[in-house]
């Protein structure tokens, strides 16, 4: 136990503690991890234990807030010793007028002291519930308050060629400018880079999570096996030979050329980092960002040009890297990932790839500012993951950010107002540029509307140095209030406050309530509500699944007629070279089940293409019924427009307002977490039609993969074609009553989740005989007090 822990139990006049504490070895960070069941067993008194979990709270909620406004009041890090500068420019911080500064400042603390002093009440209340005898009505209000808490994360995807510029445009929007390491050695193309909140201690840390050794040594098997086929081969190495090469030197400098696989997995290899060879995650803490950018050098970047042939750089066998950053009021709810452009062979990479892609809420494509739309790597990268994102995702925005805009010869001829005139003239003209490039994309605009796309001009490194362009100029102020809309941190305390207002009101009413028998007309009238409600639901989701049909079926028919065709030309693509080098791709497409992930170029997915007519014959009524933007909400909006109709029964059942105000709470909640829910369950239904079609595929890829010497490509290509030709009567019919079993599970579970619900609701705010609950009504009235000051300032 240190000082700090002592100190505060002495405070809080719980000095009987010390002891305990002492003999658990709880110091100040643990004691920010201690839950009710740890407390619980720490303090079993039921006094002491109270009175520790309110301070506890209490000092957990100054930690937060402080966390919560740390970052709106300093400015970017741009010392060595994370000390702060003040701005040459101007006494705004991030860019931001000082006075606007202030008043978010104010309305964050404000919210931040609601939240935790709410947080606390309910707390309190649950401690006492939990003395009370287990009732039907007391477990359905301890589960709702446990309930309220909801982890609210957002994830960023940053995509973009290496070099164009994506850590430093990290860096600069989270005011951290030595975090993530650019410049120096080259950018690895394998691993993930998630840049998120420390909300457990004030310091920099990175958790590295490796690939398994398993996986390393079949990869190990496959890049040697390559390497010595294509030089008994005596032909050029490809791009996928000279990644293998890449690789393996990294981990094992020069020493893996007269190495065996089996010699190549011994764990001397692997001393630096014995995490890789148990499966557990490496740690590393820091003291500053500059010391945690040297730490995670080899685990995300290849050696310098005098250090590449070094070993022990580990980048091709590290799955992600994990950065925590303390008091960054720009990740409190928000994730950044930097992510390779197309996913990855390895087989666990490229899963967490497709998780953290269909999970965003938002993409950054990052590009050069010279030429952008000559950036073919970039826009490769949006049109491949285009329905992934839409459909089969759940992003809302989608950012073009040229890079580097104050890269431009001969500024320092000029003096600062002309040269940022210049700057911005250029500015413009390449929004214009590239917005012209996103009207023309139409596989793009199938997926997100106009609203969805924007395009920013930025520059980091002036953001930091104000060389040229004024903060706001540098566009970076612009991505951070995108990412403070994305924290979003007043919703989350709505929510909870609405929802402990609605608990507190029911348990009120129960006590207050009569037993004249107006408690049953009440009940009857709203399970006729829902009862209607839900009939109503059914026929428009009966509609919604008839079109979905209809659309479908035409889909089968046309890829039925066509499937043969875009194989055809899949399988024969036009190129300048003729077919040099494609014979290779394919193989290692029929070898990763029909998908080839070169290092550049297009990505060939025989599936996607298979599936191309179905997907375009139900895209358009897929985004209208399951939109990721705008109010309306999935299935046309009927769960929008669900109501119980409690407002209109408080005017006849005055005596009945409290139980009426959580049932609205409720169904507000109950609604909000729906539509969550659906956005991540339609991707399943959406991705299953591609699923099903590659699924079909698996027995000619295999078959395709055995072929080797003269005619391989041939041989490759007859086997898919006439595996098609046979199936393709079956397979995309499969397809269709996939997705429309999907669907149909889909909408029983949201009609069920509904009714089920509502109608416990419903009943154990009428029609229980329990009275004798806890007298809230001190509590009720502060937690409207504060929910009527959060409603006024929203």
């Amino acid at each position: 136990m240190d000082e700090f822990v002592c100190d505060k139990l002495n405070e809080w006049h719980l000095s009987e503690l010390i002891d305990t504490f002492r003999d658990e070895g709880i110091d100040s960070e643990s004691l920010y991890e201690l839950k009710d069941e740890h407390i619980d067993k720490l303090i079993p008194k039921m006094g002491p234990n109270l009175r520790f979990k309110k301070r506890l709270n209490l000092l957990k909620g100054q930690q937060e807030g402080e966390e919560a406004t740390g970052m709106t009041e300093v400015l970017p890090t741009t010392s060595d010793t994370g000390k702060r500068k003040p701005d040459p420019l101007c006494k705004s911080s991030k860019g931001q007028p000082a006075v606007k500064r202030k008043r978010e400042t104010n309305s964050v603390k404000a919210e931040t002291r609601i939240l935790h002093s709410v947080k606390n009440t309910m707390g309190n209340v649950l401690a006492k519930l939990n003395n009370q005898d287990d009732t039907n009505l007391n477990m359905f209000l301890k589960t709702k308050i446990k309930n309220l808490e909801i982890e609210k994360k957002e994830l960023v995807g940053v995509f973009g060629r290496t070099g164009a510029g994506k850590t430093s445009l990290i860096n600069a929007v989270i005011g951290e400018k030595n975090l993530l390491p650019s410049g120096r050695g080259k950018a690895c193309t394998s691993a993930m880079i998630k840049v998120e909140a420390n909300k457990r201690n004030e310091k920099y840390e990175a958790e590295i999570e490796f690939i398994s050794p398993e996986e390393w040594e079949d990869e190990l098997g496959s890049m040697l096996h390559t390497i010595e086929r294509e030089s008994h081969n005596n032909d050029e190495c490809d791009i996928h030979d000279n990644d293998a090469r890449d690789k393996l030197t990294a981990v094992y400098g020069e020493e893996w050329t007269e190495k065996s696989c089996e010699q190549l997995m011994e764990p001397k290899y692997f001393r630096e980092i014995p995490e890789f060879l148990s499966s557990t995650q490496k740690s590393l803490p820091s003291k500053s960002a500059k010391d945690l950018s040297e730490s995670i050098m080899k685990y995300t970047r290849n050696g310098t040009k005098d250090k590449q042939k070094e070993k022990g750089w580990y980048w091709p066998i590290v799955k992600s890297v994990t950065v925590r950053v303390p008091k960054n009021n720009f990740l409190q709810h928000v994730t950044l990932v930097d992510l390779p452009g197309n996913g990855d062979r390895n087989k666990s990479r490229d899963t967490m790839w497709k998780e953290i892609v269909g999970n965003c809420s938002a993409v950054w494509v990052v590009a050069d500012m010279n030429r952008p739309e000559a950036e073919t790597e970039s826009w490769e990268i949006l049109r491949e993951i285009s329905s992934q994102l839409g459909n089969g995702g759940e992003c809302r925005h989608i950012h073009f950010i040229c890079t580097k805009s104050d890269a431009m010869d001969d500024l320092h001829e000029y003096n600062k107002a002309d040269a940022q005139a210049l700057i911005l003239k250029a500015n413009q003209e390449t929004k214009e540029i590239v917005n012209e490039e996103l009207n023309k994309e139409t596989k793009l605009k199938k997926h997100f509307s106009d609203e969805c796309l924007q395009v920013f001009t930025v520059s980091s490194k002036d953001f930091f140095r104000g060389a040229y362009l004024s903060p706001e100029n540098t566009e970076i102020p612009m991505l951070q209030e995108f990412l403070q809309n994305l924290n979003d941190c007043q919703s989350e305390t709505l929510n909870y406050v609405s929802g402990a207002h609605g608990i507190l009101s029911l348990i009120h009413g129960a006590n207050s309530r009569g037993d004249d028998g107006r408690n049953e007309d009440v009940c009857v009238t709203l399970e006729n509500n829902l009862n209607f409600q839900i009939e109503s639901m059914k026929d428009e989701m009966n509609n919604i699944k008839a079109n979905f049909e209809k659309c479908l079926q035409e889909g089968v028919e046309r890829s039925k007629s066509s499937c043969e065709q875009i194989l055809t030309s899949a399988l024969n693509p036009k190129r300048k070279s003729g077919y040099q080098g494609f014979h290779k791709q394919l193989k290692k497409a029929v070898e990763n089940g029909g998908i080839c992930k070169p290092k550049k170029g297009k990505e060939i997915n025989l599936n996607m293409k298979l599936t191309s007519s179905l997907t375009d014959s139900i895209d358009e009524k897929f985004r209208n019924t399951f939109p990721n933007e705008g109010k309306s909400g999935p299935f046309n909006g009927v769960i929008s427009k669900f109501t119980l109709d409690t407002e209109g029964l408080k005017q006849k059942y005055e005596e009945f307002e409290l139980q009426l105000v959580f049932l609205k709470s409720e169904e507000d909640r109950l609604k909000t977490d729906m539509r969550k829910s659906i956005r991540k369950q339609k991707k399943t239904v959406y991705r299953s039609l591609t699923q099903t079609v590659e699924e079909a595929m698996q027995d000619c890829y295999k078959k395709a993969a055995v072929f080797t010497g003269v005619g391989t490509l041939q041989n490759m290509r007859d086997t898919i074609e006439k595996h098609v030709h046979v199936s393709k009567n079956t397979m995309f019919e499969d397809a269709k009553n996939n997705m429309m079993k999907l669907l149909k599970d889909l909408m029983e579970n949201v009609l069920g989740r509904l009714e089920k619900t509502m109608k416990e609701s419903i009943e154990l705010s009428f029609r229980t005989d329990e009275h004798s609950l806890l007298d809230v009504s001190s509590e009720l009235k502060e937690v409207q007090e504060l929910y009527d000051e959060l409603r006024k300032s929203s």
